[in-house]
């Protein structure tokens, strides 16, 4: 009997040209050509800023300062300590401002008109071209401070703001309501529960926004044309031009000097370096644990 019930059960085999398996099978290789194909221009600039300028990578590149027209040698250390500066003045900006805003919009106050009007505006503020917000700084700090690094940061924080609270609002939102409603069982106020319960345990989220919207205001070149400008100095004081990575390939690229534009090349690969490792580490914060 036993044996007789073991051989009636079905046999659950794959039968690869059976229509279903057929179509998921296809399905997943046209998904997989797909990545592939959208992989070759990331593939191909990595490859390419290798090449050209790998060979200038180096202590001299990553500290000494440009060098004139006719030079030889030289590096661009100020303007990665500059990009550095500004996007830490950014960060310190909207980080702070979006999380709140993020709490706002999440938990406090979610269905109010106030936090539909906020929620719309952050989205349309995510397609906003980068060099408005330039623009922008130029017209409301620029003219009465003249070129500043903390007018290049607040120009970036502008376009990291919008980054943040929505990536924080919709982590925020994946806390399950049983923490909170058990918090409020034990006597906790609701700061406490916003504080010790819903921040903690979205706090991978919120950490990936972050660093995405870091990652994206590093790369930045056109705000940075309108606020802080550039210098061919190591930065000393927030109230003056301050170089950056993206102003200083602008720069050296269009020069007829071979050793500018090779380190033209050699700062691109440094800031896609850069820009490459905050997004892994967004992915590796923001990935789930099992």
């Amino acid at each position: 009997m036993i044996g007789e019930s073991v051989n009636s059960q079905p046999q659950l085999s794959r039968e690869w040209f059976e229509r279903r398996a057929l179509f998921n099978s296809v399905m997943t290789g046209l998904v997989w050509f797909a990545a592939l194909l959208g992989s070759v221009p990331l593939l191909s600039v990595i490859f390419m800023l290798v090449m050209e300028g790998g060979s200038r990578l180096g202590w001299e590149s990553f500290s000494a300062l440009p060098p004139a027209g006719f030079d030889q040698g030289g590096g661009f250390g100020n303007a990665i300590v500059g990009t550095l500066v500004m996007v830490a003045i950014a960060s310190a900006i909207s980080i702070p401002l979006g999380v709140l805003a993020a709490i706002f919009l999440g938990v406090l106050f979610p269905h109010s008109t106030t936090a539909k009007v906020a929620r719309f505006v952050a989205k349309t503020l995510t397609g906003f071209p980068s060099i408005l917000a330039g623009v922008f700084t130029y017209a409301v700090l620029v003219v009465a401070t003249g070129y500043t690094a903390l007018a290049g940061g607040i120009a970036l924080s502008v376009l990291m703001l919008p980054t943040v609270v929505l990536a924080a609002e919709e982590a925020l939102r994946q806390v399950p309501q049983k923490m909170s409603d058990a918090a409020y069982g034990m006597g906790c106020t609701r700061t406490q529960v916003i504080l010790k319960i819903v921040l903690p345990t979205a706090l991978p989220g919120v950490m990936t926004g972050v660093l995405l919207a870091v990652a994206g205001a590093a790369g930045e070149s056109a705000p940075l044309l309108f606020t802080a400008l550039f210098s061919n100095y190591y930065i000393s004081d927030l109230m003056e031009p301050t170089a950056s990575l993206s102003i200083l390939i602008y720069n050296f690229s269009a020069m007829p000097f071979e050793n500018q534009i090779e380190l033209a090349w050699t700062a691109s690969l440094t800031l896609v370096l850069i820009v490459l490792v905050f997004n892994i580490l967004a992915r590796m914060i923001g990935q789930p644990k099992i």
